[in-house]
């Protein structure tokens, strides 16, 4: 019979990641980061080389430069932009225009904020394989920092009513 062996955690970890009172410090990185996000969205959908009359005509220049410009990205991510989003660019214009929008609201909001930062995260990382580095890897750090806080990270927004109706046990814990 295997032992268990239960690893405490440690106080700051806890009081980051499970303490309301160190919310404030992720309403500040969650608005940051939601702002960044809607920014670029918003951007994106007024634009009509994303979502427009010539909508995948930006993701397109942006797939032909990464694969023939740029010598640092991988294999496996160069084909994959080739034969899935190259071919796809309107329909990967419309995800990447609408998916920043909503990543924005969320973590505004502070709706499902560890999701919102989870999609984030993923768009930071696609863009860093595409070999774009800009602002994308201090996003890519925050938005992980709040994926990890998602209990408390949304404290200060509409999560605090949104993730019990979902079934968060949150409780109090008196002292």
């Amino acid at each position: 019979m295997a032992r268990i062996i239960n690893v405490p955690e440690n106080p700051v970890s806890h009081f980051l990641f499970n303490d309301t009172r160190s919310a404030w410090i992720w309403l500040i990185v969650r608005l940051y980061l939601g702002w960044k996000w809607l920014d670029a969205g918003w951007h994106k959908v007024t634009s009509d080389t994303w979502v427009g009359a010539n909508a995948g005509k930006a993701v397109e220049g942006f797939v032909r430069k990464a694969v023939e410009e740029d010598k640092a990205i991988t294999g496996w991510y160069a084909s994959f932009l080739e034969n899935v989003a190259l071919p796809n660019a309107k329909v990967f214009g419309y995800m990447v225009a609408f998916g920043e929008l909503l990543v924005g609201i969320g973590l505004i909001l502070g709706l499902l904020t560890g999701i919102a930062a989870f999609f984030g995260s993923f768009m930071n990382v696609s863009f860093l394989f595409a070999g774009t580095l800009s602002t994308n890897p201090l996003l890519f750090i925050l938005a992980t920092w709040l994926v990890l806080a998602w209990k408390v990270a949304g404290w200060y927004g509409l999560d605090r009513w949104a993730l019990p109706l979902l079934g968060t046990p949150w409780g109090r814990v008196s002292r």
